[in-house]
């Protein structure tokens, strides 16, 4: 039966799309079986490449018109599931749709297709003194189409923001195929603010085309501080000090000791092995702000219990820093045979409570746990490491990851900070949200995409996984760690 339907479906888009852009062999489907979080699997019906807007629009009109569901797909880096396929459905890949079409120096602005990859921009802009700030760990790989669809952040969201913060206007292909132009580059603009809406929503909402990128100069000066620390709680209350003294770094990036010696073994960034925590902070600005921020940077870290701060000597030495931060998840990789990166976020003051707590529940799962934060914004991404080979081992880490995001709940946090919730979170979302909330977001999805063709099954749980949630995760209406105190 599925064979017939993906041998139909694919002579229908064969008659706009050319052979190669068509993909229908099982063997073929299989490279879109999942995206960065592995642990779910499904093949596709089928999977189309179109390359231009008129192209995605017949591809949208057509499923439209048939009930197909649509998941759209970038690079397929996302880590919540968000790009796994439908069974029944076909997977939408905008990698062919990869072109810069303009560069404005005088704006400061880029308009992309959404199969630009991150870093692609601001290398293209570099000659010109601008760069794209979001910078997540993938951004030599990922691209700007995945980043709008999960509000990517990266080290540097502190200071500059969220792709939220960094996106001035989409073109977005309803789920009837109308294209729409959404724009917010007037500070006069007018009714509801739909782009942050688009953005964010994990291709539910439609299918963007088209992006225009705010362009910032790039700063005259860079340099960064290592925090040193014997405790990993302590390292934590620094990054509440240093911002409490009005210092806004452009990153501040946690490390536990797990982290960091996969990382030195990996990059050999020259991070202290012995050392129970490090704090990587970067400042920029003109030379003499930046001076006299590492200044008063160095001391709050030694008022904080720093054994030792470390100022990078010069450019190479601080992206050297940066590297073993980038490579982190992947040094990770090295040492167990499988992962499962969380991503929730948490207050700033909270970070060190948090932290003792994981490192509680890694003991009592008997499961290692790696920790890399975006200290700055609490972005937590604790690495759970197990081996699927072991029978239940997953279904466990499962577990202790939903204690993890429940515990970000528990302290005023949120399930995720730029990962996405994907399939991987939606049960968390039956914790943070009541059912009112729920179905608000139900109606919205729905005012756009009443057929439920757009990325189903993702980001919004039903009434009955909810019941099915609670029933296993959530005892008597309470949430877990009524020991901590509530923020």
């Amino acid at each position: 039966m599925a064979d017939n339907k993906r041998e139909k479906l694919s002579g229908m888009f064969r008659e706009f799309l050319d052979q190669e852009s068509v993909v229908d062999q099982p063997t073929s489907l299989a490279a879109y079986e999942c995206d960065g979080l592995s642990a779910y699997r499904q093949l596709p019906l089928l999977v189309v490449l179109p390359e231009t807007i008129k192209q995605v629009q017949q591809v949208v009109t057509l499923c439209h018109e048939h009930s197909i569901p649509i998941v759209s797909r970038g690079a397929g880096t996302s880590l919540s599931g968000g790009a796994l396929p439908h069974q029944d459905g076909i997977v939408l890949s905008l990698a062919k749709m990869n072109r810069i079409l303009n560069i404005d120096q005088l704006s400061r602005t880029a308009v992309v297709e959404p199969g630009v990859r991150n870093l692609a921009v601001s290398e293209a802009v570099q000659h010109l003194g601008l760069y794209y700030a979001p910078d997540p760990s993938s951004q030599i790989a990922c691209s700007i189409g995945g980043n709008v669809a999960e509000n990517a952040g990266g080290v540097h969201c502190l200071k500059y923001g969220l792709t939220v913060h960094n996106i001035l206007g989409v073109k977005l292909i309803l789920p009837n195929g109308e294209l729409v132009i959404l724009d917010q580059q007037s500070l006069q603009s007018q009714g509801y603010d739909l782009l942050a809406l688009i953005i964010g929503s994990e291709g539910m909402l439609g299918v963007v085309v088209e992006v225009t990128l705010k362009l910032l100069p790039i700063p005259e000066c860079a340099r960064v501080v290592m925090g040193i620390f014997d405790d990993v709680e302590k390292a934590g209350n620094s990054v509440a000090d240093i911002i409490a003294k009005g210092i806004i770094p452009a990153g501040i990036e946690l490390m536990d000791n797990p982290a960091i010696r996969a990382a030195e073994d990996f990059v050999k960034a020259g991070y202290p092995t012995e050392a129970e925590a490090i704090l990587i902070c970067e400042l920029d600005g003109t030379e003499e702000e930046v001076e006299a921020q590492i200044t008063r940077v160095e001391a709050v870290m030694k008022a904080a219990g720093a054994d030792e701060t470390r100022l990078a000597r010069d450019e190479a030495e601080r992206l050297l820093f940066w590297s073993g931060r980038k490579a982190a998840f992947p040094a990770v990789g090295r040492i167990s045979p499988d992962y499962y990166c969380i991503d929730g976020t948490i207050p700033r003051k909270t970070l060190g409570v948090v932290l003792n707590e994981i490192r509680r529940l890694s003991e009592e799962y008997k499961l290692p746990v790696a920790n890399v934060f975006h200290a700055g914004d609490g972005n937590l991404h604790p690495l759970i490491l197990y081996d699927a080979n072991n029978e239940g081992e997953l279904e466990k880490t499962e577990e202790l990851g939903s204690k993890i995001l429940q515990l970000c709940i528990a302290q005023g946090g949120t399930i995720t900070g730029e990962h996405g919730v994907g399939v991987e979170k939606i049960g968390e979302m039956c914790v943070q949200f009541s059912e009112l909330e729920r179905n608000q977001f139900h109606a919205i999805r729905d005012s756009f995409d009443s057929n439920g063709i757009m990325n189903p099954g993702k980001g919004i749980p039903t009434l009955a996984r909810c019941a099915e949630f609670n029933s296993m995760h959530v005892h008597h209406g309470e949430l877990p760690f009524p020991e901590l105190e509530r923020f």
